[in-house]
């Protein structure tokens, strides 16, 4: 990565992706797993563009899994359609990253859904929450930084009720 992508001024673009036909359902638009299954491709993706991914993991038995997850659905989004995910770094601390991903309708510009997430790093061979290592925290607190100078995303910390 480069030091401008290492320390990006503005969301990441981290997956971009059309609606396949089998993502559809009886509603005629997006099935709720599939929007899920579309974040965790972002989720992927900004993990490799962070070092954090595949290969951190096959080189390093660390990981990291999702301990928290909310989805907002917004809009429909149909057969055919395609959209893009930004992704935000919200938080880091020693073990746990917080993101939030931003779907949006690639044609209209309206923003389809949001996914919020906490995940925490984990060392794969005591199956246990472990540090990151000092490089990549100062870089994720770098990111986050950076990020924290935005808008904050505005379905972030929204909790469920009526």
């Amino acid at each position: 990565m480069s030091d401008q992508e290492t320390h990006p001024s503005s969301p990441i673009i981290s997956y971009r992706g059309t609606v396949l036909p089998e993502w559809i359902d009886w509603n005629g638009h997006m099935n709720v797993a599939y929007y899920v299954m579309a974040f965790d491709l972002a989720t992927d993706s900004l993990f490799d563009m962070l070092e954090i991914g595949s290969a951190y993991r096959k080189a390093t038995d660390n990981s990291s899994f999702t301990m928290e997850l909310h989805v907002n659905y917004l809009r429909e989004i149909h057969e055919g359609e395609a959209f893009e995910i930004s992704s935000y770094i919200l938080g880091v601390d020693s073990k746990r990253l917080h993101i939030f991903h931003d779907m949006i309708h690639t044609e209209t510009g309206e923003q389809v859904a949001t996914n919020e997430n906490m995940l925490v790093h984990i060392d794969m061979i005591k199956r246990r929450s472990s540090p990151y290592p000092d490089h990549l925290l100062e870089k994720l607190r770098g990111i986050a930084a950076d990020h924290s100078r935005l808008k904050r995303p505005q379905n972030a910390g929204r909790s469920i009720g009526f």
